[in-house]
């Protein structure tokens, strides 16, 4: 699959179809993970796999009791700019709901880890902000969905379960001092691909100094 192609069309998937997902797909997409960039190489990530039914119905029902803790905190939209806009919303949260009654029903789930460690650097002027240890985790998730897709897989960043993190780490047996960077449900799409809504790419790009815009 083209490259442009893949990144355009790699959108949040969160109805799956029964097919099995295989090893060696898991594999291919693990491995592009693994080759995305991190802070001074470090590769922070380590991967827990999910494909045993009772490890999946586990982490599915606690999956489900952290949306359901979410959920009730959103507020309902009164008003939207358009029917389409309404509609777009509206489908979405239909769609994540159905996704944290069904986690445990699809076939893979793939937990991206990060180790608790200090990262902000010194010196004798004081700290150094050099950014987050989520940005060397991050583009492991994206190379691993944008795989998927090229495999026809449908895949969708989330990171509700946190809300229950502890409970998380206890099920799949993880040591202290991890922490939970995105939960990846993996299956083959019941619906079909495509370009998601999203504002246009000129409302939001500055060239040169703030406010100067292409149009």
């Amino acid at each position: 699959m083209d490259a442009i192609e893949a990144l355009m069309t790699t959108r949040a998937i969160r109805r799956f179809s029964d097919e099995p997902v295989s090893h060696d797909e898991l594999l291919i997409c693990l491995r592009a993970a693994q080759q995305a960039p991190s802070g001074g190489n470090v590769q922070p990530q380590q991967y827990v796999v999910l494909t045993d039914p009772e490890a999946k119905a586990r982490i599915g029902e606690l999956y489900r009791l952290a949306y359901d803790r979410y959920e009730r905190s959103l507020p309902d939209p009164s008003s939207f700019r358009t029917p389409d806009d309404e509609a777009s919303w509206r489908r979405t949260k239909a769609a994540s709901r159905h996704l944290a009654e069904t986690m445990a029903e699809v076939p893979a789930i793939v937990v991206f880890l990060m180790p608790i460690i200090p990262w902000t650097p010194s010196d004798e002027e004081g700290p150094m902000d050099i950014g987050p240890l989520y940005a060397s985790v991050y583009p492991a998730v994206q190379s691993f969905c944008v795989a998927a897709r090229a495999l026809g897989l449908g895949t969708a960043l989330t990171t509700v379960i946190r809300i229950r993190t502890d409970e998380v780490l206890d099920a799949l047996g993880i040591p202290a001092g991890w922490e939970i960077a995105a939960l990846v449900p993996v299956g083959r799409p019941a619906g079909t691909f495509g370009v998601a809504r999203r504002k246009p790419v000129e409302a939001v790009t500055h060239w040169d100094r703030w406010g100067n815009k292409h149009r």
